[in-house]
C-alpha cells in the first residue's frame, strides 16, 4: 500500500515515465516542469533536493502543515503532485502529437524518520549516480549547482548545506561518491 502524504514530514518523492519512456526529450521539457513544480508544489512543500533525469526525477521534500499554507484554498498533497503531473502530461502530450498516460502510477514516496537518511536522499539526488556525467556541477538539471550558489532560492540551500556542516564537506561527500554506487536506504555518508 502507498504511504499517504502526511503534513510536517519529509519524503524523497519519485517517479518514472511508463515503461521508462522518456519524460524530458529538451531543455524546454525541464523548464516547463519545474515552472509546474512551483506553480502546484512549492505552495504546498518545501524542496531541499531535486534531480530530473530523462527518464524519471526525484524530490526530497516537507509537506507543509495548514498553517505554514498561504491559500484559503486547502488541497490534499498527493492532490497537489497530481495536479503537477497531470498539467505536464497534457503539455507534452499536445507538444509532441500524443496520448495516454505519461507517469508510472503511483507516484512513489517514503517518509524520512532519520537525518542520515535524509542526507542520503540528498546525496542520491544528483546525476553522478545514474551515469549521465562524472561531475554533479556539470549537470543542469539538479539542486546540487543551487546548493553552491550564493543567487536566490526557493530550495532549503541552507538547511541542506548545515546537514552536512558546511558546503566544503557538502562537496566532498558528493565528489567522494562520484564513482561509487551506493543505496540511500543504508549508507551513511558523514
Amino acid at each position: 500500500m502507498i504511504q499517504a502524504l502526511e503534513r510536517g514530514n519529509y519524503y524523497p518523492i519519485y517517479n518514472r515515465g511508463i515503461n521508462s519512456s522518456t519524460l524530458f526529450k529538451e531543455k524546454d521539457n525541464y523548464e516547463h516542469f519545474l515552472k509546474l513544480f512551483e506553480t502546484h508544489i512549492e505552495p504546498i512543500a518545501e524542496t531541499f533536493a531535486w534531480c530530473l533525469m530523462k527518464n524519471h526525477f526525484h524530490f526530497l521534500a516537507r509537506i507543509k502543515e495548514i498553517a505554514e499554507i498561504n491559500s484559503d484554498k486547502i488541497i490534499l498533497p498527493s492532490q497537489s503532485f497530481s495536479n503537477l503531473f497531470n498539467a505536464y502530461t497534457k503539455a507534452l502530450n499536445k507538444k509532441y502529437n500524443r496520448h495516454g498516460a505519461l507517469f508510472e502510477r503511483p507516484f512513489q514516496r517514503k517518509q524520512i524518520c532519520f537525518e542520515t537518511y535524509f542526507q542520503n536522499v540528498i546525496v542520491y539526488n544528483n546525476s553522478v549516480h545514474h551515469s549521465v556525467c562524472h561531475d554533479p556541477i556539470e549537470y543542469p538539471w539538479s539542486s546540487y549547482t543551487s546548493c553552491l550558489s550564493e543567487k536566490p532560492t526557493k530550495l532549503k540551500r541552507n538547511e541542506v548545506v548545515s546537514i552536512f556542516n558546511d558546503v566544503a564537506n557538502f562537496k566532498f561527500i558528493h565528489q567522494r561518491n562520484t564513482s561509487e554506487s551506493h543505496s540511500f536506504e543504508n549508507e551513511t555518508f558523514l
